[in-house]
């Protein structure tokens, strides 16, 4: 599943997300997600989240749900 749409998006949910530095690459980070960043409903390049471990980015895809 995609992460274009806040609504799908929790706390405790597993995601990948692309970091600012990663943003060229394409490269990925696996983590739980704290907080939404984003406050609109979409976004085309993906949510924003901080990640359980401090890490910020958007996120390319929801792995799973706890």
């Amino acid at each position: 599943m995609n992460g274009q749409s806040r609504k799908n998006i929790h706390a405790g949910l597993t995601v990948d997300i692309v970091l600012k530095q990663d943003q060229r690459t394409g490269k990925r980070t696996r983590g739980v997600v704290k907080d939404i960043l984003t406050n609109s409903p979409n976004h085309p390049h993906g949510i924003k989240v901080r990640l359980t471990d401090g890490q910020v980015g958007r996120v390319q895809e929801i792995v799973q749900a706890p």
